[in-house]
């Protein structure tokens, strides 16, 4: 049975408010995404630079309309939450992260990120200002939905520029202060600066969640493994004409992309 998005948005608030961290794996496709939700996954996470993979460019190279078409695809495919990876909300301006935001909650996700990271390796991180007045547009925007669309605001700082926890956490504060949802800081180093902040992207699932995490993510790295194998198989096969790799279990794999029936 197909599940709304008002029972998705109400599942993946929920995720959020129970004791303890969940795991948010990143499908880079509709494969990958009817799988994980096969195994057990209880909400998903686009990735930006798997996404861009798939379609042979590199991260920050997809345009609003085809992220927006691939959303919709995955919400279409599944009957779990999905949250987007909105990059920057593909402009500049707090008026186009807000029509990012509206947009989004038309393809069928319950979710998305906003983050303050410009695209601009000399000016990776948009000014303080600026940056809170764009997570406030996306938050105002959130709200007009006609469900609780869940807006995770990511602080860059960390990942994009150097190493600086106060202002990240200086970020993450102006954020929550503005309404965002959820506050994410990728790349932290520590547990130590987990507690501080929330989130993190090591160490086991248990310890995130004793240290304050709720949402735990990898990003790309699924679909970077996927890559990874797929290349080191292909070298074999065009090298040595070895195939060896290709003996697989067909039924697990039609076991896990075949249709519920009702769906």
């Amino acid at each position: 049975m197909s599940i709304d998005v008002e029972q998705k948005s109400a599942s993946f608030i929920a995720l959020h408010q129970r004791s303890g961290g969940f795991v948010i794996p990143n499908p880079w496709d509709i494969g990958s995404a009817c799988q994980l939700e096969k195994m057990g996954f209880e909400a998903l996470a686009t990735t930006s630079s798997g996404f861009a993979q798939t379609l042979g460019r590199a991260d920050g190279e997809v345009t609003l309309d085809e992220k927006l078409h691939h959303c919709r695809g995955l919400a279409a495919a599944t009957n779990i939450p999905i949250t987007a990876d909105l990059e920057n909300g593909f402009g500049d301006d707090p008026e186009s992260v807000a029509k990012c935001i509206r947009r989004a909650a038309e393809t069928g996700i319950v979710g998305g990120s906003i983050e303050d990271f410009t695209g601009d390796s000399n000016r990776p991180i948009y000014d303080f200002s600026l940056s809170v007045e764009r997570i406030s547009a996306a938050v105002e925007a959130a709200r007009s939905c006609a469900f609780p669309f869940a807006l995770t605001a990511r602080a860059e700082q960390l990942l994009r520029a150097d190493y600086d926890l106060d202002e990240t956490i200086r970020r993450l504060q102006a954020y929550e202060s503005a309404g965002a949802d959820v506050l994410y800081a990728p790349a932290l180093k520590s547990l130590d600066d987990v507690r501080q902040v929330s989130s993190a992207a090591t160490h086991t699932v248990q310890e995130l969640g004793e240290a304050g995490a709720t949402r735990i993510s990898i990003g790309g790295a699924l679909a970077k493994i996927a890559e990874q194998t797929t290349t080191a198989a292909a070298r074999s096969l065009i090298e040595q004409g070895n195939m060896s790799w290709a003996q697989c279990k067909l039924s697990v794999i039609a076991d896990l992309f075949a249709t519920p029936s009702g769906r």
